[in-house]
């Protein structure tokens, strides 16, 4: 008798188990990985602007002259002990841009006085920001006798002229390096309050503001996730334009012989030589050379910050 073998079964289907599963990504690398591509974005736009190329190379050269340059000079070359020129010497091969009345080269001073302008520029444009983005929130998040309160203060100092104010607040505190930054910074305030705060009167009415609220985020949560990352975009544009307006500001001041005695600036060169009758004289290397730097520097900061505002600011960028 014949037996039939049973039908073998199916050997089992073995499933290998993934060992490549990426673990989900945390909301700080998703913020992250956002933040880096409209970083690139940023820059893709802003390369297509030739402005601002121009002006940010003009910028680094700059930043790199206030930082670098002043370590090559030697400290006798800006000393009035140590001058070794003669007074007013013309423009020759030794002299790139002749000496001042001290026998000091011009050059020299030109170059240590580039950091200067240019930290009395950040520093005060840092007040400034701070001052203004802050007043600016505020007003436009609290709304109400805050908003009244702040936005008359805001109205006072725009319509105060800020020379004037300037020049009080300067012979009060003295004509010091501190000094100097705190005044352009506390003059030079209102005008970025004012456009924080349209900015944030409208960013605290959007919907994802509203819903922070309702789920129990506080003023602080609110204004530090939701209000300030939408108005820092404005507040950065603006950085850029007050700097050029912070150096100006210097330059005013240390003409009006209101700035530092102690330190040399590009203000300060020219106003020793208009002290000096170096305009009636025909000593034009002595006044020409540190007012074109600070029409350059100041140019350079100006197109950076005209195309940063083309980029913010959907009109003008569809133009």
């Amino acid at each position: 008798m014949q037996t039939l073998d049973p039908t073998p079964s199916e050997p089992p289907v073995l499933v290998d188990e993934p060992t490549d599963l990426v673990p989900p990504k945390s909301p700080r690398r998703i913020g992250w990985a956002r933040r880096r591509r409209a970083l690139s974005a940023f820059w893709k736009t802003y390369r297509r602007s030739r402005m601002g190329m121009v002006g940010l190379v003009m910028m680094v050269l700059f930043i790199l002259l206030a930082v670098v340059g002043p370590f090559f000079v030697p400290a006798k070359d800006v000393s009035v002990a140590f001058a070794t020129g003669k007074p007013f010497q013309p423009p020759t091969v030794h002299w790139l841009l002749g000496t001042d009345n001290f026998g000091r080269s011009v050059l020299s001073l030109i170059v240590v006085g580039s950091r200067i302008s240019l930290i009395v520029g950040f520093a005060a444009t840092v007040v400034t920001m701070v001052l203004g983005a802050g007043i600016g929130i505020a007003s436009g998040f609290y709304g109400g006798k805050t908003d009244t309160l702040l936005n008359a203060l805001t109205n006072w100092f725009l319509v105060i002229p800020w020379i004037a104010l300037a020049i009080v607040m300067a012979s009060i505190l003295g004509p010091t390096l501190l000094n100097i930054i705190l005044i352009i910074g506390i003059t030079s305030w209102a005008g970025t309050a004012r456009l924080v705060r349209a900015q944030a009167l409208t960013v605290k009415e959007r919907p994802y503001v509203e819903r922070a609220r309702a789920l129990g985020g506080g003023d602080l949560h609110t204004i530090a996730h939701h209000i300030l990352p939408n108005v820092m975009p404005v507040i950065f544009a603006n950085t850029v334009l007050t700097v050029a307006l912070s150096i100006l500001a210097e330059t005013t001041l240390s003409l009006l012989g209101l700035g530092d005695p102690n330190s040399v600036s590009w203000g300060g060169i020219i106003n020793e030589a208009f002290q000096a009758g170096a305009l009636s004289a025909g000593y034009w290397w002595w006044i020409i050379p540190p007012g074109v730097m600070i029409v350059l520097v100041v140019l350079a900061f100006t197109m950076c910050g005209y195309a940063l505002d083309e980029i913010i600011n959907p009109r003008l960028r569809e133009r």
